[in-house]
């Protein structure tokens, strides 16, 4: 049973977005099946030159300020920032019932997103790989949404028959046991991908791992991305693509991986 969650929130110079996103999980936290269980937000406000850091003070979460310039080490001190403060040697919580939940700054989660995560915990399962949807395509080109839709769906169901799990990372939309976070080392140390790099490591261990696009998070496109390589990245290179069309099963070259990287 989970008794007690940590929302970790990597954050740079995020004082335009951050407030909807605090805000969105302040309604998620307060979701009557979370009643059993203790949520504490953490803001890692790394390299910030604004007023990041207050904002997150003012909605009541733990800010750390730290100079990383990764959201990938971000997560990773947000994660052991929770697990420290839930982990004193005074507490009586055991890994197992400590649930890490990771989106980001540009993001709004539903209602509904811890608890749906926590509902799959008491089933078992270790982790909770969810989708992301965009809330404003007005920086990019028209045509750029329908493509990015295309594709997302192409990659799920690349052959045209019965779809599969979804194949896509996101750190946006990412939940995992605390146990299972530190059975296989956390996050590593790398500038991007470090949420790909975390599921797959998690696979490879056995780790009961469940992709769902039931409770998608809604991101922002914006063409300033702030981590090299990953959604920002993606779209961009989506967009430049003068003709998209859904590829064949037996020639399936996707423009980009799948995505992950927020």
């Amino acid at each position: 049973m989970i008794r007690a969650v940590a929302v970790v929130v990597p954050a740079h110079d995020e004082q335009e977005l951050l407030d909807g996103c605090l805000r969105s999980v302040r309604r998620a936290a307060a979701h009557p099946a979370l009643r059993a269980a203790t949520v504490r937000t953490f803001v890692i406000a790394d390299s910030c030159r604004d007023a990041t850091a207050e904002i997150g003070r003012r909605h009541g979460a733990e800010v750390v300020e730290a100079a990383l310039g990764s959201a990938g080490a971000a997560r990773a001190l947000g994660s052991a920032r929770a697990l420290a403060r839930l982990l004193r040697p005074a507490s009586e919580l055991r890994p197992q019932e400590i649930w890490l939940a990771h989106t980001d700054a540009d993001t709004r989660v539903p209602a509904c997103w811890l608890a749906g995560q926590l509902d799959r915990a008491a089933q078992g399962i270790h982790a909770v790989v969810g989708t992301v949807e965009v809330d404003d395509w007005s920086e990019h080109l028209p045509g750029t949404a329908a493509r990015f839709r295309r594709y997302y769906a192409a990659l799920r169901d690349p052959s045209g028959g019965v779809p599969g799990p979804h194949p896509h990372v996101h750190g946006a939309n990412l939940a995992l046991r605390a146990d299972a976070y530190a059975a296989v080392g956390g996050f590593p140390p790398v500038t991007t991908g470090e949420d790909r790099a975390l599921v797959a490591a998690l696979e490879s261990a056995g780790c009961r791992v469940h992709r769902t696009d039931s409770h998608p998070v809604r991101t922002s496109a914006r063409r300033a991305s702030r981590a090299p390589g990953g959604f920002g990245d993606f779209l961009r290179a989506l967009e430049a693509r003068e003709r998209w069309r859904r590829p064949a099963a037996a020639s399936y070259p996707p423009p980009v991986p799948p995505l992950g990287g927020r």
